[in-house]
C-alpha cells in the first residue's frame, strides 16, 4: 500500500507539475502576447512617422517647384519692365521720322522688330486696348471724356502699351476711357 500511496503521490505530484507548467505558460503566453502588441504600436507609430515624413517631403518637392516657376516669372517680368522704356523710345522715335524710307527709320525699325520678336518667344504679349472694353485688371485709365460715338467704358485711345507674361500684368496699358 505505500507503493500505491506513492504512486498516487507522485500523480498527484505530477497533475501538481502539470497544473504549474499550464499556468507557467499561460503567463509566458500573456508575456509574449503584450511584448507582441507593445511592437506592433511601435511599429504603427514608425509607420505614421514615415508617411507624414513622405508627404512632407513630397510637399516640399512641389513648393520648391512653384517657387522656382515664381522666381523665373518674376525673373522675366522684371527684365522685360527695365525694357520697355527702350521700346517706347524706339516706339516714339519712329513715329518722328518723315521719311519711312530712310536708313535711320529702318535701323528703329529692325531694332523693335527685334526686340519684339525676343518678348514673343519669352511668352511677352501685348495687352490690347483701343477700342476694346475697359478692363481695370489690365488697363489704367488716366484720362475720361465723353463721346457719343464710343460705346460707355471702351478704351478710345493708348497712352503707353502694357504687356503681360503668363498671367501676370508686367505694366498696365495707360488709356483715355470714354464714358
Amino acid at each position: 500500500m505505500a507503493k500505491k500511496e506513492n504512486t498516487a503521490g507522485k500523480a498527484e505530484q505530477t497533475a501538481e507539475q502539470n497544473e504549474e507548467a499550464v499556468d507557467n505558460s499561460k503567463a509566458i503566453q500573456e508575456e509574449l502576447q503584450a511584448v507582441i502588441e507593445k511592437k506592433n504600436e511601435e511599429i504603427e507609430q514608425a509607420n505614421d512617422k514615415y508617411m507624414r515624413l513622405v508627404a512632407e517631403y513630397d510637399n516640399f518637392k512641389k513648393r520648391s517647384v512653384k517657387d522656382k516657376e515664381a522666381l523665373y516669372t518674376n525673373s522675366v517680368c522684371d527684365i522685360v519692365k527695365e525694357v520697355l522704356p527702350i521700346v517706347d523710345n524706339l516706339e516714339r522715335a519712329m513715329s518722328s521720322f518723315e521719311d519711312k524710307e530712310s536708313e535711320h527709320y529702318k535701323g528703329f525699325e529692325m531694332v523693335l522688330r527685334q526686340t519684339m520678336d525676343i518678348f514673343t518667344r519669352l511668352g511677352v504679349q501685348e495687352i490690347k486696348a483701343a477700342g476694346e472694353p475697359f478692363n481695370p485688371e489690365l488697363h489704367n485709365a488716366v484720362m475720361h471724356i465723353d463721346d457719343e460715338n464710343l460705346g460707355e467704358n471702351t478704351v478710345a485711345e493708348e497712352f503707353a502699351k502694357g504687356y503681360t507674361y503668363k498671367d501676370k500684368v508686367i505694366r498696365y496699358s495707360m488709356v483715355k476711357v470714354a464714358n
